[in-house]
């Protein structure tokens, strides 16, 4: 085995049952929300209020503002009440938690953990960084989400993690996001739509547009005379489909960043976004941008996805372009290299490409960089994060699976001018599943999305098992000695 020594923190982030989001809870039966709706409606109002107070008892302490939250689940079936009598706050509200559920985010797991400086560091002691910690929460229905942690990391390498909020809370959906035509336009195309074809949606837009006016667009052009054929249906309705994709969220400044929860919003993301790696990004100009790929996934296809923020309370939620964003695992360089974007991938499910791009959301003409070569790796490799800039060079944190699809870490060092030429790899793993970490939800399984460096440590998150996620630094200095020597 490898001779980098690896010292584990007390950290065991378990899934917490008791986490859970509030969410509609809506028949697809119309007779069934209806008679739903009558039962309710021929209560008196003393039943309501009693109902409604028993209601409130069992748990307005489980989430934040419920009384809004059950009024906006109210306001999605309010068009099929029938009655012309002006429903009172309670009766609104009694009609909301019917049809609202509890959903548990982590009751199966939270793992793939990806970690970063916080954009706050402010109070901070010299030496010492605070981070903040993604991590991929799954619940009943491998539904995957993504929630935040936070901690510090002291002068010496000792980790602390703050407190966790009892209430998790979705994020408001910007109402009127806006759009880049150019990139728009481009997706189009690699969907299969002739330009020509799409110009009567897009040459009334202007180069930055909105959601508003996309729409107003969209329905002169359903009710032109011209031919309703099923291509031009498809086209509008896949335009359609790529502005839901491409969405905003909000959260209020007031919350911690354990309380915000970003939950599936799109069609293709419907049962999950999984494995988000979060890297903070510096411009040449000095100016820093938070990135994050993840792979959404709607039951049946997976599609890789973007997420900028500056602040972790605003969040832009993007489509990726390009003959090339296939598969999992993309992974983007924290800086430009030679003025352009840089990108790990494994568009072939099995070796890791690099990528270069004038944009961060456009990405083709891959080169192999690295081939599974060791037998813990044999069946494929990836990346456990974006590359992180040392001295000596692109350190990656890879994964390799291999024998019984056991899942192991390991490592390898890019120069720094040019990605493509790989220094050295390790030969053993880094870290492997072993003990009582080998037990979870997917057995035989260590993995992670990101790490960072702080002073000379390298500090690595990693899942357990699909089950729950820890911590443990490695000495940077001795894994780019073993690199540099050729990985023994």
């Amino acid at each position: 085995m490898n001779a980098v020594r690896l010292r584990r923190h007390d950290f065991w982030i378990a899934p917490q049952n008791s986490r859970v989001l509030l969410r509609p809870f809506i028949p697809s039966e119309v007779h069934r929300i209806t008679s739903t709706l009558g039962r309710v409606l021929a209560l008196t109002e003393e039943e309501v209020a009693q109902e409604l107070a028993q209601v409130l008892k069992d748990f307005e302490f489980r989430h934040r503002n419920l009384g809004a939250l059950l009024l906006a689940n109210f306001q999605r079936v309010q068009g099929r009440v029938l009655s012309q009598t002006a429903l009172s706050e309670k009766r609104k509200l009694l009609l909301g938690a019917l049809f609202s559920g509890e959903y548990a985010l982590e009751s199966a797991a939270i793992f793939n953990p990806s970690i970063v400086p916080h954009p706050d560091q402010s109070g901070v002691a010299q030496g010492a960084v605070r981070f903040l910690m993604s991590l991929r929460a799954t619940g009943e229905g491998h539904i995957s989400s993504i929630e935040f942690r936070t901690g510090m990391i002291s002068p010496s390498g000792e980790l602390s993690m703050d407190p966790i909020s009892h209430y998790v809370t979705a994020p408001e959906i910007v109402a009127n996001p806006s759009y880049q035509k150019k990139l728009f336009s481009i997706k189009l195309a690699e969907m299969g739509f002739d330009p020509s074809d799409a110009s009567a949606v897009m040459a009334p837009l202007g180069e930055i547009f909105t959601l508003v006016e996309l729409t107003q667009v969209l329905r002169v052009v359903r009710e032109d005379k011209k031919p309703k054929t099923h291509d031009r249906k498809r086209m509008l309705e896949c335009i359609q489909w790529l502005a839901d994709s491409n969405y905003e969220l909000h959260f209020s400044e007031k919350l911690p960043l354990s309380e915000q929860i970003i939950y599936p919003v799109s069609s293709n993301e419907t049962n999950g976004m999984e494995d988000a790696r979060f890297v903070r990004f510096v411009e040449d100009d000095g100016s820093v941008m938070y990135y994050a790929t993840y792979t959404a996934y709607n039951g049946r296809s997976i599609l890789p996805q973007f997420i900028e923020t500056l602040d972790f309370i605003n969040f832009r939620i993007r489509t990726l372009n390009g003959a090339r964003v296939q598969n999992k695992g993309m992974a983007l360089f924290p800086r430009r290299i030679g003025g352009r974007y840089a990108m790990l991938s494994r568009h072939d499910d099995e070796n890791l490409f690099l990528m270069y791009s004038d944009s961060p959301y456009y990405w083709a003409n891959p080169e192999l960089i690295l081939k599974p070569v060791a037998t813990w790796e044999s069946v494929k490799i990836g990346n456990c994060g974006s590359p992180i800039e040392t001295e000596e060079g692109w350190l990656v944190i890879t994964h390799g699976v291999g024998p019984m699809r056991r899942y192991c870490i390991g490592a390898a060092l890019l120069d720094l001018d040019d990605p493509s030429r790989v220094i050295g790899r390790l030969r053993e793993p880094l870290l492997s599943p072993g003990g009582a970490e080998r037990e979870g939800y997917v057995p035989n399984v260590v993995y992670s999305c990101g790490s960072m460096v702080h002073g000379r440590e390298l500090i690595l998150p990693f899942a357990v098992s699909d089950l729950a996620s820890t911590i443990v630094s490695v000495p940077l200095d001795e894994l780019l000695a073993t690199l540099k020597s050729g990985g023994n």
